[in-house]
């Protein structure tokens, strides 16, 4: 919309300044282009993340890195005094969600886990990314014992049509199993 707006200043420009239709409240001042300018260099990478999500099937693995680059623009953004004011607010509005979101990825083991085991990232993203030591260790046993508690000693045998369990740990597989052998 402010995309829409910005190539059509002069148009709407002219048209908020009929007084016969009472538009002039709606005016907008030259100063008021300018933050809707910077408005719209500060929204791109909300929309850029928007249409990332948007056009394939994204999967967590995405969700982290997405994150850190949007906070990182938004603290460049934060930085850079060619921004007025209010711009500046709605920066620092913006990272306070956002970082509101990040911190409820910490509650999902999952993020972490998929991170790891993404073969484009797996330890190396937290660490290029300079995550705390405490952080990228917390991150490795969440695999580890998710490995442990749910695969490590799952013992599948076939004996012809049946299939056996033995000794599992793994509830997914023996819930699997039970719907594909019970019926």
């Amino acid at each position: 919309m402010l995309d829409y707006a910005v190539v059509h200043q002069e148009a709407i420009d002219t048209v908020t300044q009929w007084r016969d239709r009472k538009l002039c409240k709606f005016e907008l001042v030259d100063s008021d282009w300018e933050i809707v300018s910077q408005l719209q260099d500060v929204l791109k990478i909300l929309k850029d993340a928007t249409l990332f999500f948007s056009w394939g099937t994204p999967n967590l693995a995405k969700v982290i890195p997405a994150m850190d680059l949007i906070d990182e623009r938004l603290t460049t953004y934060s930085h850079n005094w060619k921004y007025s004011p209010s711009i500046h607010a709605a920066v620092r509005l913006a990272k306070r969600t956002l970082n509101r979101y990040y911190q409820l990825t910490d509650k999902s083991e999952v993020y972490r886990i998929a991170m790891v085991l993404h073969p484009r990232h797996k330890l190396a993203y937290f660490k290029n990314a300079q995550w705390e030591d405490a952080w990228i260790e917390t991150a490795a046993t969440l695999v580890r014992d998710e490995f442990e508690w749910s695969y490590l000693e799952v013992g599948i045998q076939e004996n012809g049509d049946d299939i056996e369990v033995s000794n599992t740990t793994a509830h997914e597989v023996c819930v699997f199993l039970y719907f594909c052998t019970a019926h």
